[in-house]
């Protein structure tokens, strides 16, 4: 059916055309780009650029069958209709298969059914009771936290004390902007738009926009090279087995790419700088004039907040890492290999055990598989869905990680050594 397109004129809206998957994967360029869901062939070269989570997330599809995403990420899919009936071009020959690439179909169609029996069972309804107390519990935090400051004043250990309070509270708001963001709360797509803008831009000072084009673009090729933000990170370190080779051989070529570090000398004046500032202190204190005092009470009250602030920051940031990356980071890294949607998300996500505070620690992000596979699922139906996924996963032969908390944190460290060394002896070697 290589004649196809001469149906219809690509874009046009009239769904006329008839198309191989040979076709399908030729327009997969920056400038054009063609993508199947359930068959049906949309152009999406000019829409990409409108595409509300972004330009990127939906041409990291472009020549592929992007059924399986789609579902993934609109909630309402009816609605999406009226927004890709105008892009449709065509559709797939009837010789041809419902998957491209080789894709196992088994694999899909049982998917595809798990997926059906979890919305009939309705695992994908969230309850209101769940979120309400989540939230009223980081306000409790924050709360707690300033009312002890405000109550007994300030010393490095209510110091200390209100960081962690403040660092917690800050870690759990930063799961529910997760929630909102995934719009796994409200039915309504608009209530948890609103809702996340609100959690990530007031609660935790980020950006809803910025958030979503590069989440999404995680969840739809996890672990993927130049896909998937969170591995493309070659300014500052590599990650996985193939790109620390492949950077390695790169940065022999290119020396002038070396990255820069701190000299010792920058180091020296850096030390030189706080003694300096220490001993000024020390005088200014022995004179004892009180103005001098009062001042010196003023900027400690201050250094105090900085500091509740950065300590808060310094533990958030630490808990955000560590919980993200114990469920990433020690999984394939590696270029596209365009595999099913199961496949592709078990390859690079894996599971901690279950408990009451793995839960709450990690915003039920242990369960990182049915995460990845359901992103509109509310959290906290997981654990009801995982069974299946588990069944599923063996009866296709698909490894399906389970971890304890320690060691989905020991293997970050494990991942990261065995990065280094690959990286080293492809250096030196190679």
């Amino acid at each position: 059916m290589g004649g196809g397109g001469q149906l219809t004129e690509p874009g046009s809206g009239r769904a006329g055309g008839v198309y191989t998957w040979e076709e399908v994967q030729s327009h997969s360029s920056r400038n054009d780009q063609w993508l199947v869901i359930d068959r049906k062939v949309y152009n999406i070269t000019q829409w990409a650029k409108r595409h509300p989570g972004g330009f990127r997330v939906i041409s990291h599809y472009a020549g592929e069958d992007a059924t399986e995403a789609f579902a993934a990420f609109h909630p309402n899919p009816t609605f999406v209709q009226k927004f890709l009936k105008p892009l449709q071009i065509g559709e797939l020959a009837a010789s041809e298969p419902s998957q491209d690439r080789n894709k196992n179909a088994a694999i899909i169609q049982d998917f595809h059914t798990l997926r059906a029996q979890a919305e009939s069972e309705g695992l994908f309804r969230a309850r209101p009771l769940f979120f309400c107390l989540h939230l009223c519990h980081i306000v409790l935090l924050e709360a707690l936290a300033w009312l002890m400051i405000w109550h007994w004043g300030t010393n490095w250990m209510l110091t200390l004390l209100c960081s962690v309070m403040l660092a917690t509270a800050q870690s759990q708001a930063g799961w529910l902007q997760h929630d909102f963001g995934h719009l796994s709360v409200f039915k309504k797509s608009r209530w948890n738009h609103l809702l996340h803008k609100f959690a990530i831009g007031h609660l935790k000072g980020a950006s809803a926009n910025w958030w979503n084009h590069r989440h999404f673009q995680h969840h739809a090729k996890p672990n993927v090279f130049r896909k998937d933000p969170d591995v493309n990170m070659l300014s500052i370190f590599v990650v996985g087995a193939t790109q620390p080779v492949e950077a390695s051989i790169w940065h022999k070529k290119d020396q002038t790419h070396a990255l820069p570090s701190p000299t010792p000398v920058l180091l020296s004046w850096y030390v030189f700088q706080e003694s300096f500032k220490m001993n000024i202190m020390h005088t200014m204190i022995s004179r004892h004039d009180w103005v001098v005092r009062a001042c010196l009470l003023c900027v400690l009250n201050v250094m105090i907040c900085v500091t509740t602030l950065k300590e808060k920051r310094f533990l958030e940031s630490h808990w955000f890492v560590w919980v993200t990356q114990m469920n990433h980071l020690p999984m394939d890294i590696d270029h596209e290999k365009h595999q099913d949607w199961l496949t592709m998300q078990l390859r690079a996500t894996c599971n901690i055990e279950q408990s009451f505070f793995n839960d709450w620690f990690s915003g039920h992000l242990n369960f990182q598989i049915e995460h990845h596979l359901f992103p509109t699922m509310p959290r906290h139906n997981y654990h009801l869905v995982a069974p299946h996924v588990r069944a599923l996963c063996e009866k296709h032969g698909i490894p399906y990680q389970m971890k304890t908390m320690w060691q989905g944190l020991t293997d970050i460290v494990r991942s990261l050594k065995n990065s280094g060394d690959l990286w080293l002896d492809a250096y030196l070697h190679k």
